[in-house]
């Protein structure tokens, strides 16, 4: 079986739009669930080898690794800041599942 994304340019568009409002109009506060909104919808349209991906992170469990991740940004003066993405990529990761 071959892994394919279903995904559509307007579906991109759209979810595009939708997140980048809601993280306009809250001033970034609502980032984090416009972030899940993404990747949701990436998850969604995703197949690999027949079996469909599914997102089951949320918003408030990314805003509170967001207040770790910047608390220790801060103590470490900087240096944990290059380990943000990694730490972002882990996330997302542990929260993408086989839908059964």
């Amino acid at each position: 079986m071959k892994s394919r994304f279903e995904g559509g340019l307007l579906g991109l568009i759209g979810v595009n739009i939708l997140s980048w409002a809601i993280t306009f109009f809250t001033f970034g506060l609502a980032a984090p669930w416009a972030l899940c909104i993404k990747y949701r919808w990436i998850a969604k349209n995703t197949l690999i080898e027949g079996r469909r991906l599914k997102f089951i992170g949320s918003g408030t469990s990314l805003f509170l690794h967001y207040i770790k991740w910047f608390i220790l940004t801060i103590i470490t003066f900087g240096i944990y800041g290059f380990w943000l993405y990694i730490k972002m990529l882990e996330w997302r990761t542990e929260n993408t599942v086989f839908e059964y």
